[in-house]
């Protein structure tokens, strides 16, 4: 039995390295699970009951916020990692726990999907033994940022199929948000404004622009119900919006309220990916430059992208008007798309093996 790291940082990561140690549980490792304070990412662990030790806090809006909070928690980690002594560290491009194992000598796999992020990228590929990555991801993105071609193994689908394939609906989200099976629900989810890689190129924010006009348009016709994605959302939104909204203060089960999703508008990220691959009508107002994942989703039909906030009103309205049909076309695209997806997690487990002490040296 190995002793595998994971150091889980986002609520998509969260999702997605639960799944994959569950898969290596399966295999009779035991598992080292660490997270940050953020909200998000430690709701959903709970949700998940999945044990992690939280080393360090999430670095906030500012680039100088995110240096300190980086530096102060790669220290922390090292020594929690020379205590522990694991065999194999895992991240999705965790620059702490790229740093503290390459320099403890603990062999380190990342799994990234998001080259656009680059400043996470080129703090954590040079320092990993492996990088696995969705086939959609031209290898050029990733050579350029400090991969080798001998280190890249990538897998045929896309990273929400972890979570989503063998995924159970819970209806009780509905009770949680106060909602109605019987009325159209419109979902939207805040875009990440501080991410480093958008924190000096957006300019305001396009969803809550969206938001204005669809109270405005839909007049009670739908229950709107926002996500935020940081804590200081929540009130701004509930001040501006009162009772015309649904706030989804506290963390749900994003993926069940997809599921009874009529239409959804994201920013391009992990909830916009979730919706298209559950067939539910999919927007996205990402302020960027979009996504190579959704500019796939685009190609497949899975997503319209749309930046201008009045155009995307209207659109959302015709597709409410048309339900069902929206629908149906959506669930056959996505479930073709899915059929030609492979697993991650055993592309992940075979990976991880291959770095295993060999059971005499053990």
């Amino acid at each position: 039995m190995a002793l595998i790291h994971i150091d889980i940082l986002t609520p998509k990561q969260a999702l997605f390295f639960d799944e994959v140690a569950k898969g290596l549980e399966a295999s009779g490792h035991e598992i080292l699970a660490t997270t940050r304070r953020y909200r998000e990412a430690e709701d959903l662990l709970k949700l998940r009951r999945r044990e992690a030790t939280t080393v360090g806090e999430y670095g906030g809006a500012t680039l100088k916020g995110k240096l300190e909070a980086s530096l102060k928690r790669t220290l922390d980690l090292a020594r929690l990692l020379e205590g522990k002594k694991p065999d194999v560290s895992l991240s999705f491009s965790s620059p702490e726990a790229a740093r503290a194992s390459f320099g403890l000598g603990i062999p380190h796999i990342i799994i990234n999907d998001s080259p656009h992020s680059e400043a996470v990228a080129r703090l954590t590929v040079p320092l990993s033994r492996r990088l696995l990555t969705p086939y959609i991801i031209p290898l050029r993105l990733w050579l350029r940022l400090g991969a080798t071609r001998e280190m890249i193994v990538r897998y045929k689908a896309l990273d929400p199929i972890v979570w989503l394939r063998d995924y159970k609906v819970d209806p009780k989200v509905l009770n949680q948000l106060n909602l109605s099976p019987e009325k159209p629900i419109v979902t939207l989810r805040m875009e990440e404004t501080y991410a480093a890689y958008l924190l000096t190129s957006t300019k305001g924010s396009q969803t809550l622009r969206v938001v204005e006009g669809l109270t405005a348009e839909l007049k009670g016709k739908a229950q709107i119900v926002v996500i935020p994605r940081y804590e200081d959302q929540a009130p701004m939104l509930k001040e501006r919006f009162g009772g015309e909204i649904t706030l989804a203060e506290k963390t749900i089960d994003g993926p069940s309220l997809l599921a009874f999703t009529s239409v959804f508008i994201g920013a391009g990220g992990t909830m916009t990916a979730e919706a298209a691959l559950l067939g539910v009508p999919s927007f996205s107002c990402y302020p960027g430059e979009p996504t190579i994942v959704e500019r796939f989703l685009v190609r497949e039909g899975l997503v319209q992208r749309q930046t201008r906030p009045e155009v995307m009103v209207k659109k959302v309205t015709r597709v409410l008007r048309d339900l069902d049909r929206y629908r149906k076309i959506g669930k056959a695209r996505a479930a073709r798309l899915i059929s030609r997806m492979e697993d991650p997690v055993e592309k992940i487990k075979k990976t991880v093996a291959e770095y295993l002490p060999s059971p005499t040296k053990r």
